[in-house]
């Protein structure tokens, strides 16, 4: 029972992102939005891992993040691999797909992939501050591109809380860190806390956003004024 309600309450908090994410960049306006290449660039990436496992048996091994084994490049080939199976592979790999293109939609692609990053990267350096410096045994913990995708949906919650004047769609953003904590408190759910730093990180990085989309717009601006 525990399982099944570990699973849910981090699905429903992924659903939470999901509509942040899509009240941010407007539901209608998804048909009229290009192909969020560097998403699927990257889901192509995550696709790719999951086919390597398929191909290569000591693949896991030699890529996952088991704290009991060397290898500097773990931290980051860990997250295109692959451990919950079927089911677990196919709910990361869609849930990467939709939230990144929501990501690029917003953020750009550059940015996207950058915060992405920040989710391999940074939590661990955060928890490491915090003394949180003890490593899970669980070897369901050492491989898996969740706690990455959540971290990047999460500043999608965060874009809109600080964007947006509706206090509905305020509240929905709030619900996000709030539901991450207290899944973290309660269960101890990794999701949760990535989820928190993540949307510290999107409000953080949101005014760096606006420079570089005003940046980008001020010569289109300018060439239009001139024609």
């Amino acid at each position: 029972m525990g399982a099944i309600v570990f699973n849910l309450t981090t699905a429903a908090l992924m659903v939470l992102m999901f509509k942040s994410g899509l009240a941010l960049i407007g539901e209608d306006t998804l048909r009229r939005r290009p192909v969020p290449w560097a998403a699927v660039a990257l889901t192509a990436v995550v696709v790719g891992g999951v086919v390597l496992q398929l191909c290569w048996s000591g693949a896991m091994d030699a890529l996952d993040s088991d704290p009991r084994k060397s290898g500097w490049w773990r931290v980051v080939t860990s997250v295109f691999m692959q451990n919950g199976g079927f089911f677990g592979a196919a709910w990361n790999i869609v849930t990467l797909a939709a939230m990144a293109a929501l990501a690029q939609w917003f953020w750009r692609g550059p940015l996207m992939v950058g915060l992405f990053a920040a989710g391999i990267l940074l939590p661990e350096r955060i928890d490491a501050l915090f003394g949180e410096t003890s490593h899970s045994t669980d070897p369901r913990n050492f491989a898996g591109s969740s706690g990455a995708t959540y971290f990047l949906a999460a500043t999608l919650a965060a874009a809109l809380l600080l964007t947006t004047s509706d206090t509905r769609q305020r509240l929905l953003a709030l619900s996000v860190p709030a539901a991450g904590l207290a899944m973290w408190l309660a269960q101890d759910n990794g999701h949760g806390l990535v989820t928190v730093y993540g949307f510290l990180l999107g409000a953080a990085a949101l005014p760096l956003a606006e420079r570089l989309r005003r940046r980008t717009e001020r010569p289109a601006c300018t060439a239009q004024a001139e024609a």
